[in-house]
């Protein structure tokens, strides 16, 4: 497989997936700015919709879109525990937490990172991140994980997210519980593994 994937961007997450799945994968950087990638390939080619992350299956196909990618990832090897069973509870659990984290989280720090953005609307977004962080606190106390004890591919994608608030000047240290879940995911080895080959770590 082959994922695409620009440093620190949400292609981290399914990064973070592959390895803790012990999958193996051919990394491929895309310059964001003008939609090339290693090589000199024209990455609009590879997804139209021009972002990543993009994973190149084995039989050729493309599949885009992070909780799609995740999912596929965590049943190319249930052994790893990424994600529950197909058809059960738990995993429409897992799907929920991922539609929100995609939804409510990753879309609001859209505007943070347009430069062209409105102050009204990048005020906008980080109101609505600070009312999720609020709720997202309450759920995540006296929990190793979202789903519980153990580490699922929703974990991963909420690590990715919450790292950039860093970037956008948001404080995580109103919320204690997220601090101390973003430093339990952080400290997880294929995770250190991913942001290392991301050069996000020295």
């Amino acid at each position: 497989m082959k994922l695409y994937y620009a440093p620190g961007a949400c292609s981290l997450s399914p990064h973070i997936a592959l390895l803790e799945a012990g999958l193996p994968v051919q990394l491929v950087k895309v310059d964001n700015g003008n939609k090339t990638f290693e090589g000199g390939g024209d990455f609009w080619k590879v997804n139209g919709k021009g972002y990543v992350p993009a994973l190149e299956l084995p039989n050729g196909q493309v599949l885009t879109e992070g909780p799609a990618i995740v999912q596929y990832i965590a049943d190319q090897n249930p052994d790893a525990r990424l994600a529950p069973k197909a058809g059960t509870l738990e995993r429409y659990r897992l799907q929920e937490w991922l539609n929100f984290i995609t939804s409510e989280i990753h879309k609001n720090f859209s505007p943070l990172f347009n430069k062209t953005a409105a102050p009204e609307w990048k005020a906008g977004a980080t109101a609505n991140l600070t009312k999720r962080f609020d709720w997202l606190a309450t759920q995540l106390e006296g929990k190793s994980y979202l789903t519980g004890d153990q580490f699922t591919v929703a974990d991963g994608y909420l690590f990715t997210v919450l790292s950039w608030t860093k970037h956008v000047g948001i404080d995580l240290n109103k919320w204690p519980s997220l601090l101390a879940f973003q430093a339990r995911v952080a400290s997880r080895p294929k995770v250190q593994e991913a942001l290392k080959a991301e050069g996000l770590l020295k």
